[in-house]
């Protein structure tokens, strides 16, 4: 547990990124995490006299703990922009996280769906219940557009132009991107908001709904996508990010156009959106394999 000094200026940090960067409750949520980390490492020893020397230690010792590259990297971007606010702030002298790296990992490709599996996902009957017709709305606009699973939650009816084909969509940071959505989804939400009429509450401001006519959570709409993808014989573990990084790796295999990429996804680099051209790599290797007459293995006589 953070305590003392370092309680109250952890506690002021949180309601910066809150209030005034307006950052969502899940990442202030691991910011606290994080800073929790730093404090108990630091044991005693008061956060403005913490050195490089320590933050690159309690690295060390937390890579030797398990924690991977990716995890420590995301770890020091917190502490960093916790002592950055602190030097700022409350009179902290320098950061001491300025410049410490984490040691690199290999980075996993996102798992995507192929477009056949895609296409038996979504094509399937679910069929004409409230539910079913909820569910197919759901994933094809999850698909259609590339949203994260928050987005897709926290969507309301206004957000969406059927007429227009397009959505708002608040991303990370606040930030409002219009994303266009296909005529599938359109089709699929509108006959969803028929039958979302009938079921509305008191309080309900969702776009997608629970069955009791409640906002639907999240581990609702995940559950619901890994059981359809289940029971049509898709072996893997779909989730919707996956329909996310479907969506992205498909768009890019079609478009080849990384920019149009990014925006629809709203990425703030577009180093993150630049993972999608190494899936798009194996795809053409996979066709340069199977169709070039120099490529192709030979033949045993």
């Amino acid at each position: 547990m953070i305590s003392g000094n370092s309680q109250e200026l952890a506690s002021a940090y949180l309601s910066h990124v809150a209030t005034e960067r307006r950052l969502s409750p899940l990442t202030c949520k691991s910011y606290a995490r994080d800073i929790a980390v730093l404090v108990k490492l630091a044991q005693s020893l008061p956060l403005d006299q913490l050195q490089i020397h320590n933050i690159r230690r309690f690295s060390a010792q937390l890579h030797g703990n398990g924690f991977s590259g990716r995890s420590l990297s995301r770890m020091l971007s917190a502490w960093r922009g916790f002592y950055k606010y602190l030097t700022r702030d409350h009179g902290f002298d320098s950061n001491p996280c300025a410049g410490v790296r984490a040691p690199k990992s290999p980075k996993p490709l996102p798992h995507t769906l192929s477009p056949d599996e895609a296409a038996k996902l979504l094509e399937s009957s679910m069929g004409d219940d409230p539910m079913a017709v909820r569910d197919k709305a759901m994933f094809e606009l999850c698909y259609s557009s590339g949203l994260r699973l928050a987005e897709l939650t926290d969507m309301k009816p206004e957000d969406l132009s059927l007429s227009d084909g397009t959505a708002r969509v608040t991303g990370k940071g606040g930030k409002t991107r219009i994303v266009p959505v296909g005529s599938k989804a359109i089709q699929a939400v509108g006959e969803w908001i028929k039958q979302r009429e009938g079921l509305m509450r008191p309080g309900a401001s969702a776009l997608f709904l629970s069955r009791y006519g409640k906002n639907i959570s999240r581990r609702s709409i995940a559950q619901r996508l890994k059981d359809h993808a289940v029971r049509q014989g898709i072996n893997v573990n779909v989730h919707p990010h996956v329909l996310r990084h479907s969506f992205a790796s498909h768009l890019l295999q079609s478009s080849g156009d990384l920019r149009a990429v990014q925006e629809m996804l709203g990425h703030a680099n577009i180093s993150t959106t630049q993972v999608y051209t190494h899936l798009d790599f194996q795809h053409l290797s996979k066709v340069y394999d199977a169709a070039h007459p120099r490529a192709r293995k030979k033949e045993k006589g």
